[in-house]
């Protein structure tokens, strides 16, 4: 029996997208980020805006890095879409068939994490809004490569890794905030992580879809995908000054907890289970994978305290974002 193509399985799935479409909010009921900000055009917008700033005054800087680093990959929005667009297909950028219009609903979505967050910071005056927009245009100018090309499947399992990642840095940085004070802010991350909720029970439920029609073809690409360790989507972001910038921004974001090497392996163990990889009879390439697999966690898990051990020798650095102070 000859294997179906995987784009044959994608359009294949189309009655399942079509029926998940349900996770886009009706535009007319989203939230904006208006709702979230003081209202410059009322009578008393100074006092909303004091009142905005005076608690930010209070974010440590470790916050504002990882705040940063997560607006710079939220703003670097299109560079994804684009790439996506080999699933979607969409030519005309108009289509109506079910993947494209999920990919513009995610698009316009998403497109308010970076807007709200941009405007948190720029209206908070805590850091550097030139070197932080700069980071933006080498981001955007430098492109996204999720490491899964050309296969279809692998951008499938990259989302909803991404996705599921996204909510947890969002819901802990959110945490962080509110120990610091700031409820406006928590209350902007639980937003956002709500939104990633969504659109990660989308790209979860697809490859799910994608695994019961073609579950060899699903089972490769997932192993092949978790053994070069799927890519972090703002891994390109430069400032003009630090040719690290990702590498240091990481470091400050697994300190704070914001992002771990344990986060890590805990999504790969939600994502093997959820998707019933232990239980699918599989055999030669997709029987190797699904053994890495069903092991994989375990060994990140092992690799954590060795990556504890060297953040606690990982020196601070200066982060232009925050005015070249440490953190």
């Amino acid at each position: 029996m000859i294997a179906p193509s995987q784009r044959e399985v994608l359009r294949g799935i189309e009655p399942t997208v079509r029926q998940n479409l349900s996770l886009l909010d009706p535009i007319d009921q989203a939230w904006q980020p208006t709702d979230y900000l003081p209202d410059l055009t009322a009578p008393d917008w100074r006092d909303q805006l004091s009142a905005f700033r005076a608690p930010a005054v209070q974010l440590s800087d470790e916050v504002l890095v990882v705040l940063v680093g997560g607006m710079v990959t939220e703003e670097a929005l299109p560079s994804y879409s684009v790439s996506f667009n080999g699933i979607a297909e969409d030519h005309t950028g108009v289509s109506d068939a079910p993947w494209a219009v999920w990919l513009r609903g995610w698009t316009a979505e998403e497109n308010r994490h970076g807007d709200l967050l941009n405007a948190f910071l720029r209206l908070t005056g805590r850091v550097d809004m030139r070197a932080v927009e700069r980071t933006v245009h080498h981001l955007l100018n430098s492109g996204f490569e999720p490491r899964a090309y050309p296969d279809l499947y692998g951008g499938l399992v990259y989302t909803a890794f991404q996705e599921r990642a996204t909510k947890l840095s969002h819901l802990n940085t959110g945490k962080r905030a509110a120990a610091e004070g700031n409820e406006a802010l928590a209350g902007i991350c639980r937003r956002i992580a709500k939104d990633e909720a969504r659109h990660e029970a989308f790209y979860t439920r697809a490859m799910s879809a994608v695994l019961d029609q073609d579950p060899d073809g699903g089972v490769v690409t997932l192993g092949s995908m978790l053994r070069k360790v799927i890519a972090m989507p703002g891994r390109l972001m430069y400032d003009g000054k630090d040719p690290d910038l990702f590498d240091h921004f990481s470091v400050v974001a697994q300190r704070l907890g914001v992002y771990t090497v344990r986060d890590y392996a805990d999504i790969v163990r939600h994502l093997v289970d959820t998707w019933k990889i232990a239980g699918r009879s599989l055999s030669g390439k997709a029987a190797r994978a699904q053994e890495f697999l069903c092991r994989h966690a375990e060994r990140v898990d092992a690799q954590a305290e060795k990556a504890n051990a060297r953040l606690a020798s990982e020196p601070r650095v200066s982060f232009s974002w925050i005015n070249d102070r440490s953190a």
